[in-house]
């Protein structure tokens, strides 16, 4: 979408972008998207290209909430230190990519190594601990481009769940992908001690 000067003569513009041409923005840029946009989830690769997600359908919203909802749950029962986030938080990767994991959580170490300047609107970390969920319209190859991406960048523990199919592929460092079939539940590991996600309050 394109806005034309303001003037009380002019209307904004709206273009059409072909999948085979990328629109690249900077990191200012971006943010200034981003605030004047905050019903889309926008995102930006490494290299810049602006992507634009909608927003989810009604099912992806209710798994989205179960999961963030047991993981903010656990955090404050647990008592564990560092901060947990929804699936509205942009985080800045260190290679220079903004994304917004579908729930995450970042140490108590991690985050007070941040500078307040690195606290911004967008942090500059990654997240170690991610979760992606596919929605009907999403590629699950690029969400696994995703989650090899944050692992690349610091992330110790994600999860991409795939309700589709009732299969969950855990991405760790250091290690091959592992691939569920229908689980009944995951678990938060190392990274998330005590931490169980159970998948039937997810999908059913």
């Amino acid at each position: 979408m394109v806005h034309t000067p303001a003037s009380s003569e002019q209307q904004t513009l709206l273009i059409e972008l072909p999948k085979t041409i990328g629109l690249h923005v900077s990191q200012e840029q971006f943010a200034a998207l981003a605030a004047v946009n905050r019903d889309l989830k926008l995102e930006r690769t490494a290299q810049g290209e602006l992507i634009v997600n909608p927003p989810t359908g009604w099912e992806t919203g209710e798994y989205n909430c179960s999961i963030s909802g047991e993981l903010y749950l656990w955090w404050r029962d647990s008592g564990k230190p560092g901060k947990v986030f929804d699936s509205s938080t942009g985080f800045i990767l260190p290679n220079g990519a903004t994304r917004s994991p579908d729930a995450s959580w970042v140490s108590q170490a991690g985050w007070d190594a941040l500078t307040p300047e690195q606290k911004g609107t967008f942090a500059n970390i990654c997240p170690d601990f991610v979760v992606e969920l596919r929605s009907s319209s999403d590629r699950i190859e690029s969400l696994q481009g995703k989650m090899r991406e944050y692992i690349d960048n610091g992330a110790r523990l994600g999860w991409l769940l795939n309700p589709q199919h009732r299969q969950v592929e855990i991405y760790r460092s250091r290690f091959a992908v592992e691939v569920l079939d229908n689980p009944e539940e995951l678990s938060g590991e190392e990274v998330l001690q005590g931490f169980v996600l159970n998948l039937h309050r997810v999908w059913g």
